[in-house]
C-alpha cells in the first residue's frame, strides 16, 4: 500500500465517521427518526457533507474566476469542473458572490431532492 493509498483510506474513514455522526444527529429531531437521510437533511435545510464540500469548492472557483481568491489551479479539479460546467448560466454569471451562493444553494437543493426521490423509487436507504 502506497502512502497515497494510506492517506486516501484514512480520509475515507474520517468522512464515513462524520457522516455517521450527521445521520445520528439528524435523527434527534422530533418526527425525523424514521425518515430517509436525504429527507431529514432537506427538512432541516442541510446539505450532505459531500454537497457542502462541493459548495465550498464551487464558491472558491467562482472567487478565483472573478479575481478574488487563490489561483484557479489550486481549486480546480475534474470533480469541480464537471459540476461547474453543469451549472445554469445565470448561476455562473452571478454578479456577486452573495448572489452566486444563493443560486448555487438552489441548484444543490434540487440535487438533494432528486437523490431523495431516487432513493424512494429504488428502495435505497
Amino acid at each position: 500500500m502506497t502512502q497515497c493509498d494510506k492517506q486516501r483510506s484514512h480520509y475515507k474513514k474520517n468522512i464515513e465517521g462524520l457522516e455517521r455522526v450527521q445521520r445520528r444527529a439528524t435523527k434527534l429531531g422530533k418526527g425525523l427518526e424514521h425518515k430517509a437521510d436525504g429527507e431529514r437533511l432537506r427538512d432541516l435545510g442541510l446539505f450532505s457533507l459531500e454537497k457542502r464540500r462541493l459548495r465550498g469548492d464551487l464558491i472558491a472557483l467562482y472567487n478565483c474566476l472573478k479575481g478574488g481568491g487563490r489561483e484557479v489551479g489550486s481549486v480546480s479539479s475534474p470533480r469541480v469542473g464537471k459540476h461547474w460546467k453543469r451549472l445554469p448560466r445565470e448561476v455562473v454569471e452571478s454578479p456577486s458572490l452573495e448572489v452566486f451562493e444563493r443560486r448555487v444553494d438552489v441548484v444543490l437543493r434540487d440535487m438533494v431532492e432528486w437523490w431523495t426521490w431516487q432513493c424512494w423509487v429504488n428502495g435505497w436507504t
